[in-house]
C-alpha cells in the first residue's frame, strides 16, 4: 500500500510539473507582447528576442488611452456585449428550461435544427445576412450587430444552459410544489439559483465572443467611430510592415484586462457544484 501511494504521489507530482511547464510556455506570447508594449523601439520584426523591454517607456499606453479612439471602441464593444448577453440569456434560459422539462411534439426536431444551424461557419451566412440587413437600414448600425450576435449566441446559450437544467433533479421542484410553491416560484426561487453557475458561465462565454468577434464587426460597421475593439485594433496595424507594434501590443493588452478581471471574478461559479446543497437529508 505504501509503495502504491509513493508511485501515485510521484505520478501526480510529475503531472503537475508537466502542466505548470506548459502554462509557462503558453504565457510566452503574452509576456513578449507585454515587453513590446513597454519598449520605445519598434523592433518586433528584429532577430533579437528578449523579454526585457528596450528603452522602457509608458508612452505607448498613454498613446492608446489618449491618442487613439480606443475609448470609443471600448464603449461600442461594451454596449454590444451588455445588450447581447442580456438578450441571449433572456431568450435562451426560458427556452432551455422548456426544452429540458417539457415534452412536446417536434421537440427533438427543433433541437436538431438548432444544432444544424449552429454547425456551419459564420462566413457562409455573411452574404445572406447582409442582404437581409441592408433593406432595413441596419448596415453600419449597432442594432444590426446586436441582432446578428444575439441570433448566433442565443442558440449556443440555449444548448449550454439546457445541459445544466437536465442535471437538476425534478424532485426538487416537486418538493417545492408540495410545499405550496407555484411553477413560476419554483423556477425563480429554486431552479435558477441552482443553475447560477451555468448562467454565469454562459454569459461569460457570450461576452468573450462579442469582445473578440471580428468578421461581422468589420463587415457591417465601416465607420471608424463605430468600430468595435477587434476592428479598431486591426486598424491600428493594418499591415505587418506599417504602424507601431508597441502601440498595437499596448492596445491589445489594455483591451484584454476587463475580460480577464471578469473571468477571475466569475471563476468560482465555473468550478462550483451545480446542485450542491439542493437536497438536504
Amino acid at each position: 500500500m505504501t509503495k502504491n501511494r509513493i508511485k501515485e504521489g510521484i505520478r501526480l507530482t510529475a503531472l503537475n510539473i508537466f502542466f505548470i511547464v506548459w502554462c509557462f510556455i503558453a504565457l510566452i506570447p503574452i509576456l513578449y507582447a507585454a515587453s513590446v508594449s513597454l519598449s520605445g523601439q519598434n523592433g518586433l520584426l528584429s532577430s533579437e528576442f528578449s523579454f526585457i523591454p528596450k528603452d522602457f517607456t509608458l508612452d505607448n499606453y498613454k498613446e492608446v488611452v489618449f491618442g487613439e479612439n480606443i475609448l470609443t471602441w471600448f464603449k461600442n464593444t461594451f454596449f454590444l456585449a451588455v445588450v447581447t448577453v442580456s438578450l441571449s440569456l433572456l431568450i435562451a434560459v426560458p427556452a432551455a428550461y422548456c426544452f429540458s422539462r417539457r415534452r412536446f411534439p417536434g421537440r427533438k426536431g427543433i433541437l436538431k435544427c438548432l444544432v444544424l444551424l449552429n454547425s456551419f461557419p459564420a462566413i457562409l451566412s455573411m452574404f445572406a445576412i447582409y442582404r437581409l440587413l441592408r433593406p432595413m437600414g441596419l448596415i453600419n448600425h449597432r442594432l444590426g450587430l446586436i441582432l446578428v450576435y444575439t441570433g448566433t449566441m442565443a442558440v449556443f446559450s440555449l444548448w449550454n444552459t439546457k445541459g445544466y437544467f437536465d442535471t437538476i433533479p425534478t424532485e426538487i421542484e416537486e418538493a417545492a410544489k408540495i410545499d405550496g410553491a407555484s411553477d413560476i416560484q419554483s423556477v425563480l426561487m429554486i431552479v435558477l439559483p441552482l443553475a447560477k453557475p451555468s448562467i454565469i458561465t454562459t454569459a461569460l462565454q457570450v461576452l468573450i465572443y462579442v469582445w473578440n468577434e471580428y468578421i461581422y464587426a468589420t463587415t457591417f460597421m465601416t465607420g471608424e467611430n463605430k468600430y468595435t475593439l477587434a476592428a479598431g485594433l486591426y486598424s491600428l496595424q493594418a499591415t505587418e510592415m506599417r504602424g507601431s507594434w508597441p502601440v498595437f501590443a499596448a492596445a491589445s493588452i489594455t483591451v484584454s484586462i476587463p475580460v480577464l478581471i471578469i473571468f477571475f471574478i466569475c471563476q468560482k461559479y465555473m468550478t462550483s457544484g451545480l446542485t450542491a446543497g439542493g437536497v438536504k437529508e
